[in-house]
């Protein structure tokens, strides 16, 4: 999947899933958080923003979590883009 054609072509959202508390330590720039836990309670409002979806978390277990849930769900076009340093990584190369 080349992730920086997705990014470069269309603006995607990118999802936090960690905890509230790992956010406020630090995130990729433009995230929202969504904790995992509220994924599903927070469906309609991720399958309306009709963007790409990229979710990202400490170490890419739990994005990957909320990834499978997604898609399960209907929504193509979600992805886990890792762990805090691949985030941070990805979303600054496209960025430049």
């Amino acid at each position: 999947m080349d992730f920086k054609k997705i990014i470069s072509q269309q603006e995607p959202v990118i999802v936090d899933v960690r905890e509230t508390f790992e956010f406020s330590m630090g995130h990729v720039d433009g995230a929202i958080n969504i904790p995992l836990g509220l994924i599903p309670l927070r469906f309609e409002e991720l399958q309306k923003m009709n963007k790409p979806l990229f979710m990202y978390c400490r170490s890419g277990g739990r994005s990957g979590q909320a990834t499978a849930f997604l898609k399960s769900k209907g929504i193509k076009e979600v992805y886990n883009a890792g762990g805090l340093e691949e985030a941070l990584q990805l979303f600054q190369q496209v960025s430049h």
